[in-house]
């Protein structure tokens, strides 16, 4: 009986070989197209992610050069001639530009506006379109209600929109509506995302313009 068993069990195990064997050849091509494109995708990632550093690179470079120029108006001039990527790196190019166009003798308030207004329209670039609106916006040349139009905007939401409050309180002071402006700023003071220095200085517009801030309130 103990050879017979024997031989049954390689008689199975010879079965189950020829099985496998026929699995490998019937099958296995999958296994090896599978290895295949594991090492071309992770090639491919590596491809797009090293041409990606050569070009951030290229940019970088390309920036720092036009930097290097002379005066304000010829590095305004020299950032302008620069390739952008879409995105953040464009709008570094325009906020970059924008500052020496500001710098530049006899600065035109209106191409600095039109540099940062033109972040607004790059892909994928909310964050730096909200920061060169409010820019642009604070600068001389907007007249109080283009710049009340555009603060409301920016107040309505985004990591912009106590900034955007405390200047529609301001626009309240320069017309005259005091009352107004103590309400928006009282509501900045009371807000659980204003950092302790916008509250600090709405607090104290609130003291100048003869209102009252609760100790409670100032100190939340």
């Amino acid at each position: 009986m103990s050879q017979s068993d024997s031989f049954i069990d390689e008689v199975s195990e010879e079965v189950r070989r020829d099985r496998l064997y026929g699995y490998m050849r019937r099958y296995g091509w999958i296994a090896i197209l599978a290895v295949i494109l594991i090492v071309a995708g992770a090639s491919w990632r590596e491809y797009q992610a090293a041409n990606q550093r050569a070009a951030a690179q290229a940019y970088g470079s390309a920036l720092l050069e036009a930097l290097d120029a002379e005066t304000p108006a010829a590095r305004a001039a020299a950032l302008a001639d620069v390739e952008a990527p879409e995105g953040g790196a464009a709008a570094l190019k325009a906020f970059l530009r924008a500052g020496e166009q500001a710098g530049a003798e006899g600065a035109d308030p209106a191409a600095v506006a039109e540099t940062l207004n033109s972040v607004g329209s790059l892909q994928a670039a909310d964050i730096y379109g909200q920061i060169a609106t409010y820019k642009a916006l604070t600068r001389e040349g907007a007249s109080a209600e283009e710049r009340r139009i555009g603060f409301e905007q920016l107040a309505q939401g985004g990591p912009l929109r106590l900034l955007a409050q405390e200047q529609l309180a301001l626009l309240d002071i320069e017309a005259g509506e005091t009352d107004a402006a103590i309400e928006t700023l009282r509501a900045i003071v009371t807000d659980s995302e204003a950092r302790q220095g916008l509250r600090t200085r709405a607090a104290q517009l609130i003291v100048a313009l003869g209102g009252t801030v609760s100790p409670e309130t100032e100190a939340s």
